[in-house]
């Protein structure tokens, strides 16, 4: 079962590599052929936070707790700035409150930070930070999917995601 997974998850990466694309597309022809995609998305904008956030914290989980990967520093870090949003959106959901994209975008901006530097590790860059994860895991490379997936990159698509969503409440808001 968990070969399985491992072996479906990084095509679902793929395929939502290709939705983020036709999201922002769709954002930007917003006026023309994507009002109904982009009125769809603004409608459900905290719903949609709630279960990217979810992906986030499921799919970390997943690598470290069932597959056994250990966590770096980085990692840990990315976990920082993202974990927390899956509360914020469960509440924001709740409470029916656009304002969480403020803090959302701020954790995903941070996150996408160190993920960046995270994929600049994995790629074979020069860390400066010392890795604390045995064997040396912050450069390891545990998952390499048709030559970008890596665990870092599926960090930064679910930052691409929270911020899109973001963008998307904040156009919302203004029309």
């Amino acid at each position: 079962m968990i070969a399985t997974i491992q072996t479906i998850l990084p095509y679902t990466v793929v395929a939502s590599h290709v939705l983020l694309v036709v999201l922002f597309a769709a954002v930007l022809g917003r006026k023309g052929w994507g009002k109904k995609a982009y009125a769809f998305l603004s409608q459900r904008v905290l719903l949609a936070g709630l279960l990217v956030s979810l992906g986030a914290v499921l799919g970390s989980l997943f690598y470290s707790d069932v597959v056994g990967f250990y966590p770096c520093l980085l990692c840990w870090w990315q976990r920082v700035f993202l974990y927390p949003q899956l509360v914020l959106f469960a509440i924001a959901l709740w409470k029916k409150d656009r304002g969480v994209f403020i803090y959302s975008a701020a954790f995903a901006l941070l996150a996408g930070v160190v993920a960046l530097y995270h994929s600049y590790v994995y790629m074979g860059g020069t860390s400066v930070l010392p890795c604390t994860a045995l064997g040396g895991a912050c450069s390891k490379i545990y998952v390499m999917e048709f030559g970008y997936i890596t665990i870092p990159s599926m960090s930064l698509t679910i930052v691409l995601y929270l911020l899109l969503l973001a963008w998307v409440n904040w156009l919302y808001q203004r029309s």
